[in-house]
């Protein structure tokens, strides 16, 4: 684990947090002039794997090139159980980490793989002379596991600045029936998502986190979103 240098603000403004596919250039410009706390520049699943090496670029490019002023920068980058994370790493933080804040690792699932990106991080800091333990990690739980093990994953790194739900993920892992994410699912008359949120919650407060609650994937739906974003936001999380 590291020491950062100097301080370092972990405590972000993340009240809208906008995904924006990392392949796609014209998206990625929109992104700039949009009102949202923190945009993140998609290399998972918004990137299709042929299109993944292409969007490490291109990111780069629109880090260093793009005006984000006001905005906290990050990129997501594919889970560890994959053969291209340490890659999209390498290429993008070496590339433009000087104006990056954030990586956020999906499929979290234990405290050895924020560690390894940590010490990922601060291999390449040192190497290209960057201030060590600057660039912060967004932890995203997305399975049973990582909920299980989350509050050793909120204490594993102090890089660490949010822990994330990522709802379609976790629903399809615990077989829950709804096609919808981000909604309850039908024949269910209490609030199916309370213990999960609750529980990432209590993780990242422990630990002085921030705790974001994931996407609402029915953008037309407007009021569906209001009514879960004011759920996270009365339960005290910090943004959606």
């Amino acid at each position: 684990m590291t020491t950062p240098s100097s301080p370092v603000n972990r405590l972000r403004p993340r009240r809208s947090c906008l995904a924006v596919p990392g392949s796609n250039p014209r998206f990625l410009e929109k992104a700039q002039g949009l009102p949202a706390d923190q945009v993140f520049l998609d290399l998972e699943d918004a990137c299709a794997p042929l299109a993944k090496e292409g969007a490490r670029h291109t990111i780069v490019d629109a880090l260093n090139q793009g005006d984000w002023t006001g905005k906290t920068r990050v990129v997501r980058v594919n889970d560890w159980t994959t053969h291209w994370t340490y890659r999209d790493v390498i290429t993008v933080v070496e590339g433009a980490g000087q104006n990056l804040d954030c990586i956020m690792l999906p499929k979290v699932q234990d405290a050895q793989q924020v560690v390894a990106l940590d010490l990922l991080l601060t291999q390449i800091e040192k190497t290209m002379g960057f201030e060590v333990g600057k660039i912060g990690i967004e932890a995203q739980i997305e399975n049973a596991k990582g909920l299980v093990n989350v509050d050793e994953i909120a204490g594993a790194s102090p890089r660490l600045e949010t822990i994330i739900f990522g709802p379609a993920d976790f629903m399809a892992s615990i077989n829950m029936k709804s096609l919808v994410v981000g909604m309850q699912p039908p024949g269910y008359g209490a609030d199916a998502y309370h213990y999960i949120l609750m529980r990432i919650l209590m993780a990242a407060r422990m630990h002085d986190l921030q705790a974001i609650d994931g996407p609402f994937l029915q953008i037309k739906n407007v009021d569906g979103y209001r009514e879960v974003a004011g759920r996270a936001a009365a339960l005290g999380f910090d943004g959606k």
